[in-house]
């Protein structure tokens, strides 16, 4: 579950409500495409937007659609406890494994970090991920950190966040050469995952793959199967969506996405959250054609 490709789909909303069937759709059409595991949960699952019984309820909707694919549950909070109870939400909704990140609104030092991570590796029996996503939590982890954290008993996969360009394959190897062997490393920002899984990296923890998940697998397929070009390419018909994600971030791009390809109904975003303007689902609506997609 730590190998190949991992979808993160959007957890929709209706009004002020989450949307379970709708969830339920964009989980079991992943599962359908063959991906290896979904996270439930993430940044594109709005997580930090949903209260207990919220999550409980994806979680649960979720497990039951993926029909027996290893579902890796998201469960950063403010506070540990509330992360520990999280945990054994997911564990008794039959999560295979846990997405964490150290969500915060104090600044959290490195020594705050580890312990959390001590601390839920400590209570909980299922495997843990660490999140590694600056750009939502505000939190900058060093390499020195992520080996350290690495050789916590229960630490699984570390997910790291999109190198600069042209410096991919030299961010993989660095930080290889400090995790343990069995550490799996896994890289999300779609538009370098490509060349990451070419790099060493083992899964790719997709935004896209929540949407257009064949479209995902043969990028996969490809670079894991060694046959780089095709990857690339693969990698470069996506492009137009892509770089939307590079300009308006992934979600909102990735719930007009899946909008405008009728997955979802409309405004699924929970507020104070909204969609794109104008300007910007006119660009989605180009890229679709670009691209030639279809739901």
């Amino acid at each position: 579950m730590f190998n190949g490709l991992s979808a993160f789909p959007l957890t929709p909303m209706q009004g002020e409500d989450v949307d379970l069937k709708a969830v339920a759709l964009l989980v079991s059409r992943a599962a359908q495409a063959g991906v290896d595991s979904l996270g439930v949960l993430g940044s594109t699952g709005n997580y930090a937007y949903l209260s207990r019984n919220e999550r409980r309820a994806v979680l649960e909707a979720s497990v039951d659609a993926a029909n027996g694919v290893p579902v890796l549950a998201g469960i950063g909070a403010l506070r540990t406890r509330d992360v520990l109870a999280l945990a054994g939400d997911a564990q008794t909704a039959g999560a295979s494994a846990l997405l964490l990140a150290p969500v915060s609104y104090q600044r959290l030092t490195d020594a705050e970090v580890f312990g959390l991570y001590e601390d839920v590796a400590a209570e909980s029996a299922l495997p843990i991920v660490v999140y590694d996503n600056p750009g939502t939590t505000g939190f900058t982890f060093t390499d020195d950190l992520h080996a350290r954290i690495a050789r916590i008993p229960g630490i699984a996969a570390i997910k790291i966040p999109p190198p600069v360009a042209g410096e991919v394959s030299t961010r993989v190897s660095k930080l290889r050469s400090r995790l343990p062997q069995e550490t799996s490393v896994g890289i999300s920002g779609d538009w370098v995952a490509a060349e990451a899984l070419l790099a060493g990296c083992n899964v790719w923890y997709s935004v896209i793959a929540g949407v257009l998940p064949q479209q995902a697998k043969a990028i996969v397929d490809h670079a894991l199967g060694g046959r780089r070009d095709l990857a690339l390419q693969a990698s470069a018909e996506l492009e137009p969506v892509t770089s939307l994600f590079r300009t308006y971030g992934s979600l909102r791009v990735t719930a007009a996405l899946a909008e405008d390809l009728g997955l979802v109904k409309s405004s699924v975003l929970p507020r104070p959250l909204r969609g794109l303007d104008s300007d910007g689902r006119e660009k989605v609506a180009q890229a679709i054609r670009q691209c030639g997609l279809e739901a």
